[in-house]
């Protein structure tokens, strides 16, 4: 690695630890995101009788772009990780910047950006344009902290920064009586998981005397309310699981995604469920370490029955479906599954890095292409085709490029070869195998073998079958929500064989969490 990139990145150390900039380089790629979103609020209020959507749409597009090259500069440096002197704890020790942070802020980014193009189309015809794009902005920064979260008390506090702007944002579209009802639904679960999430912190802080990660690892072996502790690790269990889309805390999930633009259900399906499971990771591993904690409480085996449930419920649910977005919402969930057996595989002296990497890496696969599934179905709504799988009958012949790219998606998530999701599923699932838990693999591949049926039905529509309507409102391109559908399936194509660097990655910042 060149010495230049070195010193620069020992700069920044130096002057993190040493608090003179109070943290602000190594939280650049945080202030940025932040600082776009009230740039975007700023051209609204200067430019306000002269139409500036391209204007709102490329600095929204630009600012989490930069934010997500400056992260990923931060982690091919090693900012953060043990080669350059470990983590970074600021404020107190409330943040932390790490090879785990910096690895969920690029998938949030790289999201973010891709609905931010996307929507340049989509909400053309809205008002308040600038307000979506800061909503956006603000819930990507609130993602962020969530990842950087070293204390129940900021993991909360970045959660409901996260979750407030998603609560507007589905319910954005003022003229759609289905997209206020899911905005409402989604406040109100919301503010109740929010309930159960911060009960559980205060139990936790009970037993323990401290909200800091570090110091909760040296008091669970020796607190004498073992029972509170346990309530309280399974409430704070339960608000990662609403957050995530998880079974039981799953309900919220379709109405949301179905009602909400199209654009904020991909948001909301890959970014926003990364973010839940970066919080769960952190908390988990580091405030609840395997072995240290008492007898009768065992989180791990918590996570195991809401892996396989969540697999399970959200593919059958998918199967069962008549239109392709809400199949799409209940494939998520059944993809939250997958990514749990990150911690559902965990075991004392096992190989957790991998595991928890495994879980890591395709979630950044998963961006890609469920992100670009969802701006499919941004393209069809633009276009006013339908929702059913039948709407979708004969899309080939009028837009075969976009075609390909849904198809590479829906092949992806299906886990086939040779695309991401095949490379991330497999390494995934042989993760679980290795640390002893090959039937949560077993469960896995069974479940994605379901998942094939329910996406063929949109394949076969787009390809086999004739057209039902006219669709010579197909011709038209709209430029913003192409380029980020192709752009995902470019994306989703290439991290088949750029996986490795990306899972060895992920396993490696994995690995230092303990």
């Amino acid at each position: 690695m060149p010495a230049s990139t070195f010193s620069m990145i020992d700069i920044i150390i130096l002057q993190s630890q040493s608090g003179l900039p109070s943290g602000i380089l190594v939280l650049t790629p945080v202030i940025l995101l932040a600082a776009t979103g009230l740039i975007l609020l700023l051209i609204d209020t200067i430019f306000t009788e002269v139409s500036s959507d391209s204007l709102l749409a490329g600095v929204s597009a630009i600012g989490s772009l930069l934010a997500f090259g400056i992260t990923g500069w931060f982690l091919i440096s090693g900012l953060g990780q043990p080669q350059t002197g470990g983590a970074i704890t600021l404020y107190g020790d409330a943040l932390v910047v790490d090879g785990l942070s910096l690895f969920f802020i690029l998938i949030f980014t790289i999201v973010t950006t891709m609905v931010a193009v996307a929507s340049y189309d989509y909400i053309s015809a809205q008002q308040y344009k600038a307000e979506f794009y800061s909503l956006i902005l603000f819930a990507a920064t609130g993602m962020a902290l969530m990842s950087m979260s070293n204390s129940l008390a900021t993991a909360f506090v970045s959660l409901e920064l996260a979750s407030l702007p998603s609560y507007a944002l589905v319910s954005f579209l003022k003229d759609d009586q289905s997209s206020i009802e899911a905005g409402l639904k989604y406040l109100l679960i919301g503010a109740l998981s929010s309930a159960v999430f911060v009960f559980g912190i205060s139990l936790v802080y009970a037993a323990t005397g401290s909200l800091l990660l570090s110091d909760i690892a040296k008091s669970v072996a020796e607190t004498e309310l073992i029972g509170v502790l346990g309530i309280g690790i399974l409430m704070i269990a339960g608000g990662f699981a609403f957050k995530t889309a998880s079974v039981p805390f799953h309900f919220w999930a379709p109405e949301a995604y179905e009602g909400a633009p199209a654009p904020i259900s991909a948001f909301l399906s890959s970014a926003s469920k990364a973010a839940g499971f970066a919080v769960a990771f952190r908390v988990f591993v580091e405030a609840f370490p395997l072995g240290s904690l008492p007898v009768g409480v065992d989180w791990v085996l918590a996570f195991q029955v809401l892996a396989v449930a969540t697999m399970t419920l959200g593919n059958f649910a998918a199967a069962t479906q008549e239109t392709v977005k809400r199949m799409l919402a209940y494939s998520s969930i059944g993809h939250a599954g997958y990514a749990l057996i990150g911690l559902a595989a965990l075991s004392a002296g096992g190989p957790n890095g991998d595991v928890l990497g495994a879980s890591m890496a395709h979630l950044f696969v998963y961006g890609f292409m469920n992100t670009g599934a969802f701006l499919f179905i941004a393209l069809v709504e633009h276009w006013g085709v339908g929702r059913t799988f039948e709407d979708y009958n004969g899309l080939v012949t009028r837009a075969p490029i976009a075609v390909v790219a849904m198809t590479v998606f829906l092949f992806s998530l299906a886990g086939l070869p040779p695309f991401g999701g095949f490379v991330s599923k497999y390494a995934l699932f042989y993760s679980a195998i290795e640390s002893g838990f090959w039937w949560l693999a077993a469960v896995g591949a069974v479940n994605s073998a379901l998942s094939l049926f329910y996406y063929s039905r949109v394949i076969r529509a787009m390809w086999i079958e004739s057209p039902t309507q006219d669709l010579s409102a197909l011709d038209s391109r709209p430029i913003g929500l192409y380029a980020a559908v192709l752009f995902a399936g470019v994306g989703t194509l290439i991290l088949l064989p750029a996986f490795g660097p990306v899972v060895e990655t992920a396993q490696t910042v994995a690995a230092a969490l303990f």
